[in-house]
């Protein structure tokens, strides 16, 4: 069987796939497509027909609904795994789905249930780089994973994340598709951490991405939101996931939203919500053409910059009180 894997880039993409690899669940020589962290139109570049077979990990299916009907159409197979939003999903023979959109999981913990635990290291790594550290910490101690471990599975799932921020791939210190070669060696991912030089890579260019961000200040505010604007700068657009995410882990209460400028003149836009936020962060991304996500973490892939005043309003309306 002709094996194809459209995978989100970040780290719960590369962590998923890293353990498909490793379970043997993919054939060696699968064809990878992959791109920037907002890249999920990925089945978009997928040909496929009978006798070949389709894995997703952690792009949205109702942003890939036609060509997902397509490639079934072809007659390939296609296997889903992914926690953002679905829809309707289709009842086709040759459709396996592993879709779970509750707000504690994430896509290589899906493949980690899959797998029964057997790589469950890269899925700890995933889990913290996509902003669960409760779920992380949760798989770390049924496994008993030690605690120096967990601190180095908690960055590598960090930078693996950071590496998959930008407009384009030339933003980026890895393309991520190079990236799953780097991993793929390792069984351990804390071997990755200790012998690889691209980890090395990775640490270097995120402390001074990280410092460059240290003196951004909110640009509005109201009673239950935050809304932080960074420059059209390649270390600004490497830096806006990790740093949403350690911004809204400084006020859980609140919710946390980052506009990024594009060389284009246009706005990405991330967002992060409290457990018990009023409103859900995919519910509120949703709202716009390109957005989407999940409950807790999602965005928009692109906001038009003279409606940034009327976007700035509405996000504050929409959060109008701190979580109790």
């Amino acid at each position: 069987m002709l094996d194809h894997c459209a995978f989100n880039g970040d780290a719960d993409g590369l962590c998923a796939l890293q353990q498909l690899r490793l379970g043997g669940e993919l054939a060696t020589d699968v064809r990878l497509v992959s791109g920037v962290k907002r890249d999920i139109d990925l089945l978009r570049r997928v040909q496929a027909g009978p006798g070949e077979r389709v894995t997703v990990l952690d792009i949205s299916f109702d942003q890939n609904r036609a060509d997902a009907a397509r490639l079934l159409t072809a007659g390939a197979g296609l296997r889903y795994f992914d926690h953002h939003f679905a829809g309707d999903l289709p009842e086709h023979p040759a459709f396996e789905p592993f879709i779970d959109v509750a707000a504690d999981v994430c896509t290589s913990l899906l493949v980690d249930r899959f797998l029964q635990g057997r790589f469950h290291r890269w899925a700890v790594a995933a889990a913290f780089g996509d902003g669960m550290p409760g779920p992380a910490r949760a798989l770390a101690e049924r496994h008993g994973v030690a605690q120096e471990d967990l601190a180095a599975l908690e960055e590598l799932g960090l930078l693996l994340n950071y590496n998959a921020y930008g407009d384009h791939l030339a933003d980026l210190h890895f393309d991520p598709v190079a990236l799953a070669a780097e991993l793929l060696p390792y069984d351990d991912p804390l071997a990755f951490v200790r012998l690889s030089p691209s980890f090395a890579r990775l640490r270097e260019g995120h402390a001074a991405d990280m410092a460059a961000a240290a003196s951004l200040e909110p640009w509005r505010v109201g009673e239950g939101a935050s809304l932080y604007r960074l420059p059209a700068k390649p270390w600004a657009r490497r830096v806006s996931g990790v740093l949403a995410n350690q911004l809204a882990a400084r006020d859980p209460q609140r919710a946390l939203g980052l506009l990024s400028a594009r060389a284009d003149g246009d706005w990405t836009f991330s967002l992060r919500v409290p457990a018990n936020a009023s409103l859900e962060a995919d519910a509120f991304c949703r709202g716009f053409a390109t957005g989407g996500g999940r409950k807790r973490a999602a965005g928009i892939n692109r906001l038009p910059g003279q409606a940034l005043e009327s976007f700035a309003r509405r996000l504050l309306d929409s959060y109008p009180h701190a979580a109790p």
